[in-house]
């Protein structure tokens, strides 16, 4: 049986975190720089661990006016510095829920720039893995983000996205386009159920990437996400797909 993770963005004050962890098997939860704070954190980490749901650390860039999506250069060890603060207050907070960090996905605007700069990659993940050596990345497929972790020989899962759409080099389709992101959940789901059987990410154009397909995100910002969450679910075990953490 084929099986995938189900992930989503969490802990940043947007959305019904409470309702998708009965969904999804992974969660992405913020670190406090993009959004969220200690409190949130640790209350979005109990809810995953009653829903016996994989935790993630979900940093950003210090940019809450922007929501973690404005790009920013920094030098590599001040970079480096910002993983290692969100990663380390994550697994503090993962433990004090009662949990365990399993995961790490970047967010935004930092995602986006290591999905085209291994170099970048390369430094976020390093990182991670220096505060707690058995993280696994989440990275988005085909990217420089899945290369990065392929040179490092580290654990990891190729992520596509349910509610955005794609360039044709497989990178996201920059938000400000029309159609970058999408809300209809039956659509959403059509589309992940056919990347799927294909093992193929599918472009705007319809281009196919070859892939490989671990874990799918849904937006926990989008509006009508947890509702798209559950179609997905839903038509994936129809499909006879196997939704598991990763």
């Amino acid at each position: 049986m084929r099986r995938v993770d189900l992930n989503a963005d969490m802990g940043e004050g947007m959305g019904d975190d409470a309702a998708m962890l009965g969904i999804v098997t992974s969660a992405n939860v913020a670190c406090g720089f993009h959004a969220g704070d200690p409190d949130t954190m640790l209350r979005t980490m109990r809810m995953a661990v009653e829903n016996g749901v994989g935790i993630g650390a979900h940093p950003g860039f210090a940019d809450k006016e922007g929501f973690g999506r404005r790009r920013m250069v920094l030098p590599e060890e001040s970079l480096a510095n910002l993983i290692r603060y969100q990663v380390g207050a994550a697994a503090a907070m993962a433990k004090a829920a009662g949990g365990r960090l399993r995961h790490v996905k970047l967010h935004g605007a930092m995602s986006n720039m290591a999905a085209t700069d291994r170099a970048m990659a390369l430094t976020c993940y390093k990182a991670a893995l220096e505060v707690q050596g058995d993280l696994i990345l989440m990275v988005q497929a085909a990217t420089e983000m899945e290369h990065a972790a392929v040179e490092m020989g580290a654990l990891y899962a190729a992520e596509i996205f349910a509610d955005r759409a794609y360039e044709e080099d497989g990178t996201l389709l920059d938000r400000s386009k029309p159609g970058a992101v999408l809300h209809d959940g039956a659509e959403a789901a059509r589309r992940i159920a056919a990347m799927i059987a294909e093992g193929a990410i599918i472009t705007a154009s319809g281009k196919r990437i070859p892939s490989r397909i671990d874990t799918i995100c849904v937006h926990g910002d989008t509006p009508g996400a947890v509702a798209m969450a559950g179609e997905l679910r839903g038509v994936l075990e129809r499909e006879g797909v196997r939704v598991a953490g990763i």
